[in-house]
């Protein structure tokens, strides 16, 4: 697997995953890795195969089932877990990191525009394993999220372990509309900031 890296594990390591249609150096995941990564904090980012596999070939397939997904996750996170880890994923990545958070070493995980259904099917939840979580499951979701928008969201019994901050009138990308008088970069930072304070708070305990 191919991967990168930015700032220094003094304190905590996060390991960041892309979503289904992007690669792990994506504008989006290139801004959020900056506004996050610090002297004491570690991102890396890894590709799943399947998105390796694009570079080579040009092909867009789509991403494999989930369990292949895990696995791949779970081969990656036996590398870096020899300090205090943190999972994160955009999109689809935090759902993977939600759903293999259970089976690691990992404190807890973040998912930024997590996909609470697919696109235009509002009725196909995929919040079923929450239930199962004991450790921290943290969600920067914007308002309008077409997979999981602030009205939809807020009629689920979600459990008390999973914590939604809103980003208003953000889309799955935390990007607002410009009439909002916010910017993508605004959220991003602020998302940041969130970040970095669930993991101080988590790491005194």
């Amino acid at each position: 697997m191919t991967f990168l890296t930015h700032g220094t594990p003094k304190k905590a390591r996060i390991l960041f995953m892309h979503g289904a249609g992007a690669p792990m150096d994506s504008e989006f995941m290139n801004d959020m890795t900056l506004a996050l990564a610090s002297d004491d904090i570690q991102i890396i980012r890894f590709e799943f195969p399947y998105m390796a596999n694009r570079r080579v070939t040009g092909r867009k397939a789509p991403p494999p089932k989930a369990e292949k997904l895990i696995d791949d996750c779970l081969e990656v996170i036996a590398r870096y877990d020899d300090v205090p880890l943190f999972l994160m994923g955009k999109s689809m990545g935090g759902r993977i990191a939600s759903m293999v958070l259970e089976q690691t070493s990992a404190i807890a995980a973040f998912a930024l525009g997590y996909p609470f259904h697919p696109s235009g099917k509002p009725d196909k939840l995929r919040i079923s394993h929450f239930e199962s979580l004991s450790k921290p499951m943290v969600v920067m979701q914007g308002t309008r999220d077409p997979l999981g928008n602030k009205e939809e969201v807020e009629g689920y019994c979600l459990p008390e372990i999973v914590t939604v901050h809103w980003f208003a009138d953000g889309n799955h990308d935390l990007k607002p509309r410009v009439a909002s008088g916010c910017t993508q970069r605004q959220h991003l930072e602020q998302a940041a900031v969130l970040i970095r304070s669930e993991i101080r708070k988590l790491l005194a305990d």
